[in-house]
């Protein structure tokens, strides 16, 4: 961010009035929804701690927060924000069956809207092999990134399943007896699940294993790379088919409309002792950090954006409309002029013919308000010849090399912020607990032995110890908080975090981060 923006939000914000209600210090996140077993068991607790600490007015409107918002935020302060939603999970050696292809991952969320769009999930396949790690991040509103994360893992670890494992599933639930579990989840206590969509979940993830057992070709299972490519468009397609379909009660029915007409993409790991196999739908970005043989750190990308800066992704969207539209298919770079990926989740304005959309919205606006639903009646300019969307993922397949340390799977909040060799250079120094100071670039060559003085003091800072010992914690305070010559400002830092929320939106995104730190003895002779 240079100092022209950060100059440019300090003048913005002095417009607002800002009233405090209370001299209370800042609090941990208040009202939390509390899910400690997937919705296959349907068990969830809710925790609410904490209180409001503070309120302000912006134009006559009141808002509650739970910071003060003076900009002034202390050291303390901006660890409590950043820390908040962090998580660390070691993971066995040995998990039963082998050696595990992950030593640990550590993760973390910081919302700029409210409520925060990104999702994030992880878990471990019991039925099968692996471990499976997945960013969303949703646009128009949670509701699309909510269920995509709680459901397409679970897809994706079914169809990796032997026929004989999902006929002992479809033997239980004919029997009303407990089901095996499918998956170990790792959760964050602020996490949460669709309650009220629990059974629906089930009954259509039961279709698609029965679809499974019935099939003559699934044997043994399918490979990773066939269940993650089958999983993203059998959920998109679960998920078009329950908006429009009737459903128990009106709340279930609401809510897998919400989720229809919102939107996701998705980035999602499968890690195990063959590989890493990286599925991406959309803006969402996996990247490999890398030790070579001279102590430096490089980054290998696993995954394409799917967005107007690819050529290739633009060729392939115009090539499924007539000539005619190959000038309105995508202008100011999003797709119909309105969105922004071009691959999703959801997004049935994008798929749906418009008489279907109406129909749908038809029969659910005598019921309930469409406007607290956030849905209303609108078709994007030059809909002429839809779908234009799809969900259809990319998928790299990498063979893991004793050089091979972690991988970072992070929302497009993160890599609007970060390059992807200044975020593994960040993990890697992190890793490592060596932190370098950057190279000295061509133009910095020419500068004044007074300025060159004047550069590496503000650069020191980089030789300093880590702050965070989570390294999605130190990748998001890094995106934030770098200064203009690549050293952590604090004062910009606070800055940030203290935007209150009508502002925070405008200056930066919701950004999640989850390293992935891999077993290289893995790829080593005595395991290859």
């Amino acid at each position: 961010m240079s100092g022209r923006v950060c100059a440019s939000i300090v003048q913005r914000a002095s417009s607002y009035t800002l009233t405090l209600s209370s001299t209370a210090q800042f609090q941990p996140r208040a009202a939390n929804i509390c899910h400690f077993s997937s919705w296959m068991n349907s068990r969830v607790k809710s925790g609410i701690s904490g209180e409001d600490s503070g309120s302000w007015s912006l134009s006559g409107r009141h808002l509650s927060t739970r910071q003060d918002l003076d900009f002034q935020l202390n050291q303390v302060q901006i660890n409590s924000i950043l820390r908040s939603n962090e998580q660390t999970v070691s993971v066995p050696e040995f998990d039963g069956r082998g050696l595990s292809a992950v030593r640990k991952f550590e993760s973390n969320q910081l919302p700029a809207n409210t409520p925060n769009e990104d999702r994030r999930s992880s878990a471990t396949c019991l039925q099968s092999k692996g471990m499976l790690f997945g960013v969303f991040d949703g646009h128009g509103g949670w509701a699309c990134a909510q269920a995509v994360s709680e459901r397409l893992l679970y897809y994706a670890a079914v169809a990796m399943m032997s026929k004989q494992s999902l006929e002992e599933l479809e033997n239980c639930m004919e029997n009303e007896r407990p089901l095996p579990p499918i998956l170990q989840w790792y959760k964050h206590h602020a996490d949460f699940n669709y309650r009220e969509s629990a059974s629906l979940y089930l009954d259509h993830l039961r279709v698609f294993w029965q679809e499974l057992i019935e099939s003559e070709e699934h044997g043994e299972g399918m490979s990773p790379l066939e269940a993650l490519d089958y999983s993203f468009k059998r959920l998109d397609a679960d998920i078009s088919l329950e908006a429009q379909v009737p459903l128990s009660n009106d709340l279930m029915k609401s809510t897998a409309i919400q989720v229809a007409f919102a939107g996701s993409t998705a980035c999602v790991a499968h890690v195990g002792t063959d590989g890493i196999h990286v599925a991406n739908s959309g803006d969402c970005r996996a990247v490999l950090g890398v030790l070579e043989e001279d102590g430096s750190w490089s980054a290998l990308p696993l995954t394409r954006d799917h967005n107007s800066q690819n050529q290739a992704e633009m060729e392939r969207i115009r090539s499924l409309h007539p000539p005619s539209e190959r000038d309105t298919v995508v202008t100011e770079d999003r797709l119909l002029g309105v969105l922004m990926p071009l691959r999703a989740f959801g997004d049935v304005r994008f798929k749906w013919s418009h008489e279907l959309q109406q129909s749908v919205l038809a029969s659910l606006e005598s019921r309930v308000d469409l406007d607290s639903l956030n849905l209303y009646q609108y078709t994007p300019p030059n809909y002429l010849t839809p779908p234009y969307l799809d969900v259809a993922p990319e998928i790299t397949h990498h063979k893991l090399r004793p050089q091979d340390r972690f991988l970072i799977l992070g929302s497009d909040g993160l890599w609007d912020e970060l390059g992807n060799e200044e975020a593994v250079r960040l993990v890697g120094e992190h890793l490592s607990g060596i932190h370098l100071q950057a190279p000295v670039s061509p133009s910095e060559k020419q500068m004044q032995l007074g300025e060159m003085h004047e550069l590496l003091q503000k650069r020191q800072a980089r030789a300093s110890p880590a702050l965070d010992t989570n390294a999605a914690t130190h990748l998001i305070r890094h995106a934030l908080g770098t200064g203009e010559y690549g050293e952590l400002c604090q004062e910009r830092l606070a800055l940030m975090l203290s935007l209150p929320e009508d502002l925070a939106r405008m200056y930066r995104d919701d950004i999640t981060a989850t390293v992935v730190y891999l077993n290289s003895d893995l790829a080593r002779p005595q395991h290859s």
